[in-house]
C-alpha cells in the first residue's frame, strides 16, 4: 500500500497554543500532608545526617537512610532522553535519543511536547530514576551558545507552552521534571566565571516566563545555574533563589545546584538553595564550622533538609518503588515519537524552482556526499543521549533511493557537476562547556561553497544545534533544509521528507542572521579572547569574572532584529511546505476589553496547493502607543492546521489581555496599559498576511 502523503499529525491530536488555564498534575500526596510528614521525618534526623542529606551523594544520588523509610533516589539527565552514565550500576541497558529539544521546539507542538515528555519520564521509570534534570529552557540569545541544542529558542512565548506541556508529560509517568538553568545561561564560554548583567524589566519578560510555565504545570525541582547573576553566583543568590524564584515565581519544591557549581557555604545555605550536588564540597565541609560560629543556624539547615523530605514524600517517592520495568516494553512507542518529532521538525528553509521533493523511483543520478553520512550527529556534555537502532543518513537514503544514490565521501569536480542532484550534509557538534564559532570551519565552509557553484541543483542538508553562516552560499543552493540533531532515527523522517512521503511543516524557533555581528549578543567575547574546546578551559576558575551586559533588553530575537531594522537570512518562524496556504477572514472581538478579559481572535487558512499539509498559523500583538520601548511585535498564539489540498479551516484563538502587558519596572509588576493594540496573524515573523485591532480599557 503507497503509503500517505502527509505525516503531520501521526500521533498527535493538534492543539492550539494558548496558556494553560489549570495545572493538571496534582501531586499524589498534597502540600500540606507532605509538609506535615517531612517534618515527623525530619525529627529522627541527627544533624550530621540533615548535613549529608542537603549535600549530594555518589555523583548522582540523593541521599537515603532506609532507617527512615528514605531511600536512596537517582538523577539523571536530560531534555532530549535519558544518559546512560555506564560508571553507576542503577542504569537502563538502553534508551531512545529523541531529536535535540530545539527540534522539538520547531514542531511548533505542544501536545508532541507532552508525547516526547512522558516518553522520557517512562524510561526513567524503567530505569530507577527519580529525578530527570530536564527540560533546559534558557532562551537562545545568541547562535554561538554551547547549549542552545538544549533549549527551546528564542522566543518566551513559544518556550512556555512548550515547557507546560513537557513539564506535564513527565510528572504524569511519576517522575520529577528539573527546570534548568536558573537564571540567564546564555553562553558557556568560561560559564563558571560568566556574570549575566541584566535588567528587571528583561528578565521578567524574557528569561522568566518559560520557569514561569513549568512551574505553573507542577514542575517539583529546579537547578540553578553555573554563571552570575547580576554579580553573584546563581546556585548561592538569594535575589535569584529566595526573590525571584521562590517569591516571584512561586515555587515551592526542591532547588539543586548544577554540579561544582557554587563556592561558600554559608551563601548556599542563607539563598534558598537546597541542594548541593554533587555534594563532596562546600556544606560538608563548612556546615558544622558556620554552626557552630553562629553564622547560619540549625533553622536554615532544616529548611533545606524538609524541602527536599517533602518533594519526595509529596511524589509518593517514599511509598512506592521508582523502579517499574513494565515500560520497558513501551520502548517501540517511545522510537515512535521520536520520529515523529523529528517528522514536524524539519524546517525546509529553501526549495528553488521547487526542485524538491525527489521522488522515490526517480531515474534522476542521485549524488550523497558531507559530514554527516555514515554518523548521527549529536549535542554533546550531560545531554548527550546514546540512542540505540540507530539509522543513519547514508541507510535511509539508499532505503529510499536505491541504486539511484551514490555515496562518495570526496567527490571529483567533475562527479559533483554531472550528478542530477547532490544531497550534501554540513552542520556542527555543539557541545556544553564551550560555545562554538557562528560560521562553519573553513574546510567545511569549502565545501559547500564548492558543491553549490559546481552542481546548480544542491540540497544543503544541515544538522546543528543552532543558527550557522549560510550568507555566502544560501543564494547557490537550491535547497536548503534544517534538520538540527536528529535522533538515533530522525533520518528515517528526513528521507520521508526529502521523498515527498511527508510534507515538511518545522518552523524556526530562532531568526538565522546573515552575520553574527548583526546579534544582539555579538561582542560578548571579551577583547583579545577566542573561542576554546574542551573541559580544562571549562573549569578554569582562574579567569577574571567578566560581565556580559544584556545591553539589548527585551529587545532579543526577532525584537532585535525588527527594532534595528536588520535583515536576518531566515527570520523567526520561517518554514516552507511543498503545499501554499492563504490566510483571510480575520475577525478579533471584542473591540475592547478590561485588562483581566480575553480576546478572541478567528480567522480561516485553505490549503491552496496541491499536497496536503499542516501550516504553523502565528498571532503576534504590537502596542500601537507604548509608554516604554516595546517591540515591534511579539509571538502571543499560535496554531498547527493540517489542511487536504482545497480545504479550508476556521482558527479560533484565544488571547488572555494580560498577555499584552509588559512589566513595570516602578510598579515591580506587570502593567497591561489602556490604548490599542495591533494583532497581526501569518506563517512567520516577517509573513505577516493579516491585521487587525483591539482596545484595551
Amino acid at each position: 500500500m503507497k503509503k500517505p502523503l502527509l505525516r503531520a499529525s501521526a500521533l498527535v491530536l493538534p492543539l492550539a497554543a494558548t496558556l494553560l488555564a489549570e495545572p493538571s498534575f496534582k501531586t499524589p500526596v498534597s502540600y500540606e500532608a507532605a509538609d506535615k510528614r517531612a517534618g515527623e521525618v525530619l525529627a529522627k534526623l541527627t544533624p550530621q545526617e540533615r548535613i549529608q542529606l542537603i549535600s549530594g551523594y555518589n555523583s548522582f544520588f540523593i541521599k537515603g537512610f532506609s532507617q527512615y523509610g528514605m531511600p536512596e533516589l537517582y538523577l539523571s539527565d536530560a531534555t532530549g532522553g535519558v544518559n546512560i552514565r555506564r560508571n553507576l550500576s542503577q542504569q537502563l541497558e538502553k534508551s531512545t535519543a529523541f531529536p535535540a529539544p530545539i527540534g522539538l521546539a520547531a514542531t511548533w507542538d505542544p501536545s508532541l511536547a507532552y508525547n516526547y515528555a512522558k516518553s522520557i519520564g517512562e524510561e526513567c521509570r524503567a530505569g530507577g530514576i527519580a529525578v530527570l534534570l530536564g527540560p533546559g529552557m534558557n532562551i537562545y540569545r545568541q547562535a554561538q551558545c554551547g547549549r542552545n541544542f538544549e533549549y527551546f529558542g528564542e522566543d518566551p512565548y513559544l518556550a512556555a507552552r512548550m515547557i507546560e506541556r513537557y513539564v506535564m508529560g513527565v510528572l504524569d509517568t511519576g517522575t520529577i521534571p528539573t527546570l534548568k538553568h536558573f537564571l540567564a545561561n546564555n553562553t558557556d564560554f568560561h560559564r563558571r566565571t560568566s556574570n549575566s548583567v541584566v535588567d528587571e524589566r528583561t528578565l521578567h519578560e524574557i528569561y522568566l516566563p518559560a520557569f514561569k510555565a513549568g512551574v505553573d504545570a507542577g514542575a517539583m525541582a529546579v537547578m540553578t545555574s553555573y554563571n552570575l547573576v547580576n554579580g553573584e553566583w546563581a546556585g548561592q543568590s538569594e535575589s535569584v533563589i529566595g526573590q525571584l524564584l521562590r517569591k516571584d515565581l512561586g515555587f515551592k519544591w526542591l532547588v539543586m545546584t548544577d554540579w561544582w557549581s557554587v563556592w561558600d557555604a554559608e551563601k548556599i545555605i542563607k539563598s534558598g538553595q537546597d541542594l548541593e550536588m554533587p555534594g563532596d564540597k562546600f556544606i560538608k565541609a563548612d556546615a558544622e564550622r558556620l554552626l557552630a560560629s553562629g553564622k547560619v543556624t540549625q533553622d536554615q539547615i532544616d529548611r533545606m533538609a524538609r524541602s527536599i523530605i517533602r518533594t519526595c514524600i509529596a511524589m509518593g517517592l517514599y511509598d512506592r518503588p521508582v523502579k517499574d520495568e513494565f515500560f520497558l516494553k513501551k520502548f517501540p512507542e517511545h522510537e515512535q515519537v521520536a520520529l515523529q518529532t523529528a517528522r514536524e521538525g524539519v524546517v525546509l528553509l529553501k526549495n528553488r524552482n521547487l526542485l524538491l521533493p525527489v521522488k522515490k523511483g526517480t531515474d534522476q543520478k542521485i549524488l550523497l556526499t558531507g559530514l554527516f553520512v555514515e554518523t548521527i550527529p549529536f549535542g554533546g556534555g550531560s545531554a548527550e543521549v546514546e540512542g540505540y537502532n540507530h539509522v543513519t543518513l547514508l541507510q535511509a537514503l539508499k532505503s529510499a533511493y536505491g541504486d539511484r544514490l551514490e555515496y562518495v565521501k570526496e567527490p571529483t569536480d567533475e562527479q559533483l557537476s554531472k550528478a542530477d542532484v547532490v544531497f550534501l550534509s554540513t552542520g556542527t557538534l555543539d557541545h556544553e562547556g564551550w560555545d562554538r564559532p557562528f560560521a562553519l570551519p573553513p574546510e567545511e565552509e569549502n565545501r559547500v561553497k564548492r558543491a553549490v557553484a559546481l552542481n546548480s541543483r544542491t540540497i544543503v542538508l544541515v544538522n546543528s544545534g543552532s543558527g550557522i553562516r549560510m550568507t555566502d552560499w544560501n543564494e547557490q543552493a537550491a535547497a536548503i533544509l534544517y534538520c538540527w540533531y536528529p535522533g538515533q532515527i530522525g533520518y528515517r523522517a528526513l528521507a520521508e521528507v526529502l521523498t515527498g512521503e511527508t510534507n515538511p511543516s518545522g518552523k524556526l524557533p530562532m531568526t538565522v542572521e546573515k552575520r553574527f555581528e548583526d546579534s544582539p549578543g555579538y561582542g560578548y567575547l571579551p577583547e583579545g579572547q577566542a573561542l576554546y574546546t574542551g573541559w580544562e578551559p571549562d573549569n578554569d576558575m582562574s579567569q577574571p569574572i567578566r560581565d556580559v551586559v544584556y545591553k539589548e533588553g527585551v529587545f532579543v530575537g526577532y525584537r532585535w532584529y525588527e527594532a534595528k531594522k536588520i535583515q536576518p537570512l531566515y527570520a523567526f518562524g520561517h518554514g516552507l511546505s511543498y503545499t501554499t496556504f492563504h490566510y483571510s477572514d480575520l475577525k478579533v472581538g471584542p473591540a475592547a476589553v478590561a485588562p483581566d478579559d480575553r480576546v478572541n481572535v478567528e480567522f480561516t487558512v485553505k490549503n491552496t496547493g496541491l499536497t496536503a499539509g499542516t501550516e504553523v498559523a502565528q498571532l503576534y500583538v504590537r502596542e500601537v502607543h507604548a509608554s516604554v520601548p516595546r517591540p515591534e511585535k511579539e509571538l502571543k498564539g499560535f496554531s498547527r492546521v493540517t489542511l487536504k489540498p482545497g480545504e479550508s479551516r476556521t482558527v479560533r484563538l484565544r488571547v488572555p489581555a494580560r498577555d499584552f502587558a509588559y512589566w513595570d519596572v516602578n510598579r515591580h509588576g506587570w502593567n497591561t496599559a489602556a490604548g490599542e493594540y495591533r494583532i497581526f496573524v501569518g506563517g512567520a515573523s516577517d509573513q505577516i498576511k493579516l491585521e487587525g485591532s483591539v482596545s484595551v480599557k
